[in-house]
């Protein structure tokens, strides 16, 4: 009995023995491969191995190859056209801006294009807006006999008519229809120059001496409109005043105007020019127009106020009765 334990114990420590040994052997091996590092595998193997390629991290490089820097991911040309081109909405706000809103913005003030300035035109030109009536005008068929007119008496007197249809204002110190206005004197000075007058004076003060030193002046001094001082009157014939403004010349005429006739409808005397004030009708006009012809009243002795006197008439000098 003793020999079978002695026996069984002896064939016990025999196999653990070797175990132990294999035990501490195995033990060193793990060590080794422990302190040894595992190799990472290639992308090749992997995808061999899995059928799927897996991100990994970059192997550390070797110090013997030199490594290119990556290219940097700056935006190309054409992405930043595309950010600009993508701009953010703005979103409301519901707290209170510091800048205008929409009524506040001001509006942006046009900047006038200086255009090419037109040649004045004696039937176009812009005149200021007319004060009193609009000027008023009749056709030479309306005058009382006018086919009889001498023909130039008739030329002078379209010439004067054709100038009351432009709308002309009173423009004191103008003999030009395309200043927009003309003023009694310049009138009479322009259409009797259209006519061929050419010694014909500016200002009416040196007209009334033209006709008077030419022997064909008519004084009058009555103020009623049947005196037989007007017998000689024709049309044509050249109408003077004093007293219509304040002015120092020598003689004092201060207005002058152009004798039509008489008018058919009316038969009340009519004349032609430009006046600050005249009328025609009843009614007052400002420029060149047509206007009634009447000899004014005495002026009052007691009266500051301006007072046109009626002096006379006069053919025109070198005006052919023919």
């Amino acid at each position: 009995m003793l020999r079978l334990f002695l026996t069984v114990a002896i064939l016990v420590g025999t196999m653990a023995a070797p175990e132990a040994a294999e035990e501490s052997l195995g033990t060193k091996i793990k060590k080794v491969f422990e302190a040894t590092p595992t190799p990472t595998p290639s992308r090749k193997h992997r995808k061999r191995a899995t059928g799927k390629s897996t991100p990994s991290p970059s192997p550390t490089p070797s110090p013997k190859k030199k490594t290119s820097p990556a290219p940097s991911a700056s935006p190309t040309p054409e992405t930043k056209s595309k950010r600009k081109k993508r701009s953010p909405t703005p979103k409301p706000s519901t707290f209170p801006s510091a800048r205008t809103t929409p009524e506040e913005t001001a509006t942006p003030i046009p900047i006038e294009t200086p255009q090419p300035t037109a040649t004045p035109s004696a039937t176009a030109h812009p005149t200021p807006e007319k004060k009193g009536a609009p000027n008023a005008t009749i056709s030479p068929r309306e005058i009382s006999g006018y086919d009889s007119y001498p023909p130039k008496v008739r030329q002078i007197i379209e010439h004067g008519l054709d100038l009351t249809k432009q709308n002309l204002n009173y423009t004191y110190g103008s003999a030009d229809p395309t200043n927009g206005g003309m003023d009694c004197s310049g009138f009479v000075y322009y259409v009797l120059r259209q006519n061929e007058f050419n010694d014909v004076p500016r200002d009416s003060s040196q007209q009334y001496v033209w006709v008077r030193k030419a022997g064909n002046f008519h004084a009058v001094l009555s103020r009623h409109d049947d005196s037989f001082e007007l017998d000689a009157l024709k049309p044509g014939d050249l109408l003077f005043w004093t007293g219509t403004y304040k002015i120092e010349r020598d003689p004092p005429v201060t207005h002058a105007m152009i004798y039509l006739g008489r008018e058919k409808q009316t038969n009340k005397r009519i004349m032609v020019g430009a006046s600050d004030g005249r009328t025609y009708d009843g009614r007052q006009r400002f420029g060149v127009s047509i206007f009634d012809f009447k000899l004014s009243k005495p002026p009052d002795s007691n009266d500051a106020k301006l007072s046109p006197v009626f002096v006379g008439y006069g053919r025109i000098p070198g005006l052919s009765e023919e």
